[in-house]
């Protein structure tokens, strides 16, 4: 398709140049320019009984039945259908049936929603549901798919891949931007005179400074949203940390109060077992210190009976001097 769609470019071309070389440049743009919009046509438009589709109006592909081609003007095996593609539009109300199609060049977008890869392309809806027409291109194969209802046995596109899926929105918006980026590329090195390779510069450099602005802006976001893992597994461990230092000084707790009951147990042992000695240190001081105070009188009695032996016999031999001495007083 790729070499058919070159060969197209290239007799396209050699055509507009034997058109100019015989009726000049300005008549071979106006007849170039007449034919495009001509074969283009508007969103919405009836031409020879063909619905011109369009960004704007596509959605009425999800309503009643309908046949869209998707071509290009460039495409010459587009162009070898489009008698067949008018003569099958003028049947389409006998096949209670709508005859659609879509220039790609003109509507990006909308190729990327049908992600349409080769042309041309032809889809079959009914009430929204798609089916891909891989059939010949006769108008006999074409009125015989619609009247024998042949699309009934052709497996629809799955709906991740239907042209209303969420998914296929994004690939309309996508071929659009590169539409997009496409015209402004034009507009640069045709309008402005900039050579090409300063456009694709341009483009590289603003492609660039979105890429640093987006990726900062998500950083941002994922650093509000989910904190960075160090700084989580700090935080969890000191928690850790604090919790274990908390239940073991809970679990501690109750050890040092056995231990201390058991050690005040023992300091009262002690504390009983040295009172107990000192009593009986005591008592038997106490003992001993009666012990010598008893002998301390035992002593002095002695010494006392021991004094009054000499004073007896002191008092016994004056006793018995006088008694001599008064005798001899009597004798005389």
């Amino acid at each position: 398709m790729a070499a058919g769609g070159g060969a197209g470019r290239w007799l396209c071309a050699a055509a507009a140049l034997l058109q100019a070389a015989a009726l000049g440049p300005s008549a071979a743009f106006s007849s170039s320019s007449s034919s495009s919009s001509a074969s283009a046509g508007s969103p919405g438009e009836l031409r020879s009984r063909v619905r011109v589709l369009g960004g704007s109006n596509w959605s009425l592909v999800l309503q009643g039945q309908w046949m869209v081609e998707f071509y290009a003007p460039w495409c010459p095996a587009c162009q070898q259908i489009e008698l067949i593609w008018e003569s099958f539009a003028k049947e389409s109300e006998r096949l209670d049936i709508t005859v659609g199609k879509v220039d790609v060049t003109q509507e990006p977008g909308l190729s990327g929603r049908f992600f349409v890869t080769t042309l041309p392309t032809i889809y079959h809806a009914n009430n929204g549901v798609f089916r891909r027409y891989r059939g010949s291109r006769t108008l006999e194969d074409l009125q015989g798919y619609v009247l024998e209802k042949k699309w009934q046995a052709v497996e629809p596109v799955a709906g991740w891949k239907s042209p209303s899926s969420i998914m296929m929105h994004g690939m309309a918006g996508l071929f659009h931007f590169s539409g997009w980026i496409r015209q402004i590329h034009s507009y640069l090195t045709g309008t402005l005179g900039i050579h090409v390779w300063m456009s694709y510069a341009i483009f590289i450099l603003a492609t660039l400074l979105i890429g640093l602005f987006l990726g900062l802006i998500l950083v941002l976001i994922s650093d509000c949203l989910c904190p960075s893992k160090s700084k989580y597994r700090t935080e969890t461990s000191e928690e850790a940390i604090t919790k274990e230092n908390v239940e073991n000084a809970a679990l501690e707790e109750p050890e040092e109060a056995a231990e201390l009951s058991a050690d005040d147990a023992e300091e009262t042992a002690e504390a009983k077992d040295l009172s107990d000695e000192e009593d009986a240190v005591n008592s038997s001081a106490g003992d001993s210190e009666e012990d010598l105070e008893l002998g301390k009188e035992s002593g002095e009695e002695e010494t006392e009976d021991l004094s009054e032996q000499p004073l007896a016999a002191s008092e016994t031999e004056s006793s018995v001097r006088q008694r001599k001495s008064q005798v001899a007083d009597n004798g005389l």
